[in-house]
């Protein structure tokens, strides 16, 4: 098991820094990949990182059977990966449909989702002023919606789009929430390796089950599914993946928001995506309202 003293804050500070820097570059690597499915480019992007972890996990790898005998549930394990997969899948396909911007920063929403799951279900108590946070955030969505499906021409399905990225939004709490669980007991290797091959699973069974067959599958695509694999993937998912165990996830989740900033000016420069006034209030509005959320400490509940 990763020995906690061996971490030290210099270390994972550096391991995030380099994580989250490859998250902004996703949505821009999707965006040439768009003539594939994107459950077959959701499972391109978890079989290489499989393929790409498989040498260094193989020669200490620990069976699902020795896993549970150290308190792992494999419905848990199992369970994490099937969120991580359709994550990505709804995410993925959310950017054929609207812009990038937009995708980025919807799919980033999960701070605020975490401050509600907290606070239902380990019965956290938080400040008014968090609460505010949570509306504003929301109203935010909700007008970022309105403003793509009206004013952006180039997709005309942008509140589709919007929605798609919403709710692998909803889907990255509970996989977050279920990591920070098992982490407690595993190693990043055994936690990693296991849980990219159940969203591969579960990417490929959903892109055969929805096209009836293999789906074709691009030469871009297939330099879009390494690349992704080996940024946002094992570079990325991987550092949060690992910092979990040390630091609470909804502090991290905060560290995530920056893809969309990143993956918006990415997208202008690359793109020519230039989001309507209406548009980058809506963001801006979203971000406040984020940052309300953690203008003070969460106050754990008393018992």
């Amino acid at each position: 098991m990763d020995n906690q003293n061996d971490v030290s804050v210099g270390k994972l500070t550096a391991l995030l820094l380099i994580g989250i820097s490859t998250f902004g570059m996703a949505p821009i690597m999707v965006r040439f990949a768009t003539d594939t499915d994107p459950l077959a480019l959701a499972a391109l992007r978890t079989g290489f990182a499989v393929l790409f972890l498989f040498p260094f996990w193989f020669p200490q790898r620990k069976s699902i059977s020795e896993l549970k005998s150290l308190g792992i549930s494999r419905f848990l394990l199992a369970l994490t990966g099937i969120c991580l997969g359709l994550h990505f899948t709804f995410w993925i396909a959310s950017l054929n449909y609207t812009s990038v911007a937009s995708a980025s920063v919807l799919v980033t929403i999960h701070p605020v989702m975490l401050i509600v799951a907290e606070s239902l279900i380990f019965k956290r108590r938080f400040r008014g002023i968090v609460w505010v946070g949570v509306v504003v955030a929301f109203a935010g969505s909700a007008l970022l919606g309105i403003a793509d499906d009206a004013s952006l021409e180039a997709f005309p399905n942008a509140l589709f789009g919007n929605a798609l990225a919403l709710t692998a939004a909803v889907i990255f709490v509970i996989y977050f929430m279920l990591g920070r669980k098992i982490r407690q007991y595993t190693e990043w290797l055994d936690y990693v390796f296991y849980v990219y091959l159940y969203a591969t699973i579960t990417s490929l069974s959903l892109a055969i089950l929805w096209v009836g067959g293999i789906p074709a599958i691009s030469g871009t695509a297939l330099l879009v599914g390494v690349g992704l694999a080996l940024g946002p993937t094992i570079l990325g998912h991987g550092s949060i993946n690992f910092a979990v165990k040390y630091v609470s996830p909804t502090l991290l989740s905060t560290l995530v928001l920056s893809e969309g900033v990143f993956a918006a000016v990415a997208a202008y420069f690359i793109f020519g995506e230039i989001p309507s006034t209406l548009s980058i209030g809506a963001m801006t509005i979203i971000l406040f309202g984020v940052s309300l959320t953690w203008y003070k400490r969460v106050k754990r509940a008393e018992a």
